[in-house]
């Protein structure tokens, strides 16, 4: 079985003697891999590639052994009926894309005893000096080196919460482009094209997990908490990558990415509401697509039901497009000023507790401000599916905006508004930093208290007036 996802495309190695009467690939055809097709459908050995066999556009340039089991894979992805992402298929192609190591040649490993012990002593170390630059305490429970492989696995529930509302409402619009009396006689056939639209989601997010997992240093590298809550994670093999041509000391590179996820961790901890508020924004967003019917229309009047690939391309270029509404700029707005908020409060907190303890604090801090200003393949594949950029573009502003308020009310008077959403500076509030932080605003807290002690007394019930209460009215 080749080593490609799924057996499509050419197998790693071939036989020196090859098969003689392999069809050439011409400059047209796309293989394995190429942008355009990451299924790898392409043509048959022996003569079989035409572009009037619909084996061609299914299975790749496969050997002989490979075809049994591609046909049962091909059963398997068609008889799919799940949600609207087939998440078996994602992670499969996640962990095979871990497999075949990063572009640079490194290939996935297990963290040896070695290097769980330093990251342990990272992170308790980060936490140590986080203590003395935010009121929020610890909120690891426990520190832990992860394998690419590993990430993967704990990291995709929270993509499954972030794209499942998306791929829905794709699935769902799959059977409402046919007139209603061709959707009782179409009904094997949008089966199938929803079995297909799970698979073709499944692959997309399956092979950005997968890319992503060879970049990524922790668990919060895109400012949501992917991992498990108060999991504290690093990946050594990606630390390394990542600091190999910084000509900083490993020791500090580590001790610095230990501060940001410990910081993360902290704030996703102790602010319950932030997760849901986070979360909530993509979903909102995700409620107000509109999918382009025009385009979904002539993709299904010329489909060939042996042909997914024609579905594929059909959903690379788009065939959906965000309305342009009043609420889905809301959602959008709300999304990026969280983000900002987030990435601006941590990067201000760890510089503060970096700065005088690292000596390669301020370019560590700014190469990590340029790696999230310029995102990720889980940033643009994302935006490739809904045009949503998981992306802090004003953290820098946020940053500032933290550090004032640190000197302006201290570092209780900083973090105290984290209480409540609405206590937090809006996206207009980043364009005038000084009226924020100079501005009076709610205690929140007080306030809730007060609400719980009345509906607590009005609960109570109302018992025998005291004769001191009756005397006080005559």
């Amino acid at each position: 079985m080749s080593d490609t996802p799924f057996g499509f495309g050419l197998p790693p190695e071939e036989p020196e003697d090859g098969d003689e009467g392999k069809k050439k690939p011409s400059e047209g055809d796309k293989g394995a891999g190429a942008p355009g097709n990451p299924f790898g459908f392409g043509g048959l050995p022996g003569g079989m590639g035409g572009a009037d066999n619909p084996f061609a556009a299914m299975f790749g340039s496969l050997n002989p052994n490979d075809l049994g089991a591609a046909f049962q894979q091909l059963g398997q992805m068609l008889s799919y009926e799940g949600g609207p992402v087939n998440w078996d298929m994602a992670k499969q192609i996640a962990r095979q894309t871990v497999a075949q190591g990063t572009s640079d040649g490194t290939k996935d490993s297990s963290v040896g005893p070695a290097e769980r012990a330093a990251v342990e002593e990272a992170v308790r170390l980060a936490d140590l000096w986080l203590d003395g630059v935010t009121s929020l305490p610890s909120g690891a429970h426990s520190a832990v080196a992860w394998s690419r492989a590993e990430w993967v696995e704990a990291t995709l529930p929270a993509w499954q919460q972030l794209v499942d509302p998306v791929a829905e409402r794709v699935g769902a619009a799959m059977g409402d482009v046919l007139p209603e009396e061709m959707q009782a006689m179409a009904g094997p056939l949008l089966g199938m094209m929803r079995s297909m639209g799970g698979a073709m989601f499944g692959q997309q997010i399956g092979q950005a997990v997968g890319v992503l997992a060879g970049e990524v240093v922790g668990s919060t590298d895109i400012g949501l908490p992917l991992g498990p809550a108060g999991k504290a994670a690093l990946l050594p093999l990606n630390m390394e990558a990542f600091g190999k041509d910084l000509g900083v000391p490993k020791d500090e590179v580590r001790l610095y990415l230990a501060l940001r996820e410990a910081a993360h961790q902290r704030l996703f901890a102790h602010v319950p509401w932030l997760r849901s508020h986070l979360f909530g924004a993509v979903e909102g967003y995700a409620r107000g697509i509109k999918v382009d019917t025009t385009k979904l229309e002539d993709a299904v009047s010329g489909l060939d039901p042996s042909n997914p690939e024609q579905l594929q391309e059909a959903l690379q270029q788009g065939m959906f497009q965000p309305e342009d509404t009043a609420e889905q700029k809301a959602a959008l707005a709300r999304l990026e000023t969280a983000l900002a908020l987030v990435e601006g409060w941590v990067d201000a907190v760890v510089h503060e507790a970096a700065k005088s303890r690292l000596t390669s604090a301020a370019a560590l801090r700014e190469t990590l401000r340029r790696r999230r200003a310029s995102g990720g393949p889980a940033e643009q594949t994302f935006a490739t599916l809904i045009g949503l950029e998981l992306r802090p573009r004003r953290l820098r502003d946020a940053s500032r905006l933290w550090a004032s308020l640190t000197d302006a009310r201290g570092v209780d008077g900083r973090d105290d508004l984290w209480q409540h959403p609405d206590m937090l500076p809006t996206a207009s509030d980043l364009d005038d930093p000084d009226g924020f932080v100079h501005r009076e605003h709610l205690d929140f807290s007080e306030l809730d208290k007060m609400l719980g002690e009345a509906a607590g007394n009005q609960d109570r019930p109302e018992g025998p007036q005291r004769d001191d209460e009756d005397d006080t009215d005559k």
